[in-house]
Order: structure tokens, then C-alpha cells, then sequence
């Protein structure tokens, strides 16, 4: 893809996205998007320094975070990461400084266009308990539980750090914490990354791709802009601890950086998978992957 290409996607959110490893077939299936000022979503950051990265910014001068899940097909099992915003939608007056305009409601179509009913899902992991990544999830219909097969995944840090209180009460007979390491789904295992919340998780998936193992690395809130694998120092507004964050950050684009690995980041407008490239003077650079479906 040219370079002109690539930036046009860096200033709109991801439409429905798929990269295959192996037997895995991923797909980002999107919900909405979020608007990030970036003078307040980096704490710091000057106008004079969003001239550097204006081919990332909206008509509002916005970075534009994608909002929605990544849905990981393996035989007849299905696993969602993330469920979104829901549906429903503020205006940017509505939000916080930090933020502009934030929405979502668009999951359950992008599933069905990719031929998934949310009953025939049977894991959903968490990254983290906020709104724009559990927004579908506990929703029900008048028929029952939307994701009515689901059994939910998140970091025990995050369920005992408050967790519990987040989830319905209803629904805690089908929460699987898990720690550090963990299996979660065929191939799949949690890896602990704190700093955004407290017991943030990633997750990581080793699979045979043809030619050698290779790995995907979800990112979570770890990211959520290209930007920062380039500075992975700037502090974010609502990381829940900053230098915990940005020593998670720092060391999780240097893992990345590992040959043979993809990464999936879900908040990257429209370049939501990529690899991480070290560049010659000694940083790294976010590359988005081209062939994608």
C-alpha cells in the first residue's frame, strides 16, 4: 500500500478487518469510534506539537480511535475480545475535555456480516472493565442474555480490584479470572499489562502460520494511537497509574518488535492490525499490515 494510502486511513475509524494465522481467522469487527484531543489525551502535548502528526488528525483535529471487538474464529469456537461501546452515543459536548464526539452501536451488524450470532459465541475476554470495552456485553433482549452462550474472561487483578462491582451480580457465575500465563482459549493465554487500570490484560495467541510459529499480541489500552509506538513515554490522561503505564508501554512495543509477530490494537483508527518495526536510530515505527480482506 503507498504511503498516501496508509495515511488516509490514519484519521478514520476501521471498518471490518481480517487477518488469517494459521487456523485462526481474526477479524476486527468495529462498533463506533472515539474522538481523542490530543493536547488532553497526552498531557503535555502542545498545538505547536500536533503539527508533527496532523495526517492523524480529523476535521476536528482529533485523533479518531476505532471502537469495537476482535473476533478470533477457531474450528466451530469463537472468542470475542472486547464487545465495544454499545448503542449509544454522546456528542463531544457530552464527553470529557480529553475526548470528543464517542459512540458506538454498530457490533451487532459487523458480527452478522461476518456470519456470527452473538449466542454462538462461547468466550468473551476483557482487556479491561471500561464502558468502551464491555458496552454490549451484559445486555440482554427480552429473550435472555444477549451473548447467551458466554463465559467472561478478565485478569483476577481485575476482578478482585473492583470487578466484581462492575458485572452484573447475575452473571458472576460465569466470570473466569485468570492470571498471568493463563490458557483462556485454545492457544490464547492472558499476559498481565497494568497501568491503564490495575489489572489490565492483553492477550497473546501462538499459532503454526505456515512458515514457523508466529504470535498476535492484543493490545488493549496498552495503545491507543500509532503515535505512541514512536513515543511510548507520553503519559495518557486516564491511565490509571502513569509510570506503570508507560513502563507496560515501553516494554510491551519492544516485545512487539519481536520478528514473527503481529499486533492487534484495536483503538488504531483505521490500521487496527500491524507490526512493530525497531527503526536505525533506535525507536520503533508502527507498521500496518496491507493485506488485509
Amino acid at each position: 500500500m503507498s504511503p498516501s494510502r496508509t495515511a488516509q486511513r490514519l484519521n478514520r475509524p476501521s471498518p471490518i478487518r481480517t487477518h488469517t494465522i494459521g487456523e485462526y481467522r481474526l477479524t476486527h469487527v468495529p462498533d463506533g469510534l472515539v474522538q481523542l484531543r490530543p493536547t488532553g489525551w497526552f498531557p503535555g502535548l502542545t498545538a505547536a506539537d500536533t503539527d508533527g502528526f496532523a495526517d492523524h488528525l480529523d476535521a476536528d483535529g482529533c485523533l479518531v480511535a476505532a471502537i469495537g471487538g476482535l473476533l478470533v474464529e477457531y474450528g466451530d469456537r469463537a472468542l470475542l475480545i472486547d464487545t465495544g461501546y454499545g448503542p449509544r452515543r454522546l456528542a463531544a459536548g457530552q464527553t470529557h475535555p480529553a475526548l470528543g464526539e464517542l459512540g458506538g452501536g454498530g457490533l451487532l451488524g459487523s458480527l452478522a456480516d461476518v456470519g456470527r450470532e452473538p449466542a454462538g459465541i462461547d468466550t468473551i475476554a476483557f482487556t479491561h472493565l471500561h464502558d468502551d470495552h464491555v458496552g454490549w456485553a451484559f445486555l440482554g433482549t427480552d429473550r435472555g442474555p444477549l451473548f447467551s452462550s458466554a463465559s467472561f474472561v478478565l485478569s483476577a487483578a481485575e476482578w478482585q480490584g473492583g470487578g466484581a462491582g462492575q458485572i452484573p451480580a447475575a452473571l458472576h457465575d460465569r466470570v473466569r479470572p485468570a492470571v498471568d500465563g493463563e490458557e483462556v482459549f485454545p492457544g490464547i493465554s492472558l499476559r498481565e499489562t497494568p497501568g491503564h487500570t490495575g489489572g489490565h490484560a492483553s492477550y497473546v495467541l501462538t499459532a503454526d502460520g505456515g512458515e514457523g510459529i508466529e504470535r498476535l499480541i492484543i493490545a488493549g489500552d496498552v495503545l491507543h494511537s500509532p503515535l505512541q509506538v514512536a513515543h511510548p513515554q507520553w503519559p495518557v490522561f486516564f491511565d490509571s497509574d502513569a509510570a506503570t503505564a508507560v513502563r507496560t508501554r515501553t516494554a510491551f512495543v519492544q516485545d512487539a518488535a519481536t520478528p514473527g509477530t503481529v499486533v492487534y490494537a484495536g483503538h488504531f483508527a483505521d490500521v487496527v492490525f500491524g507490526r512493530v518495526r525497531a527503526d536505525q536510530d533506535g525507536g520503533h515505527v508502527w507498521d500496518p499490515l496491507t493485506d488485509l480482506t
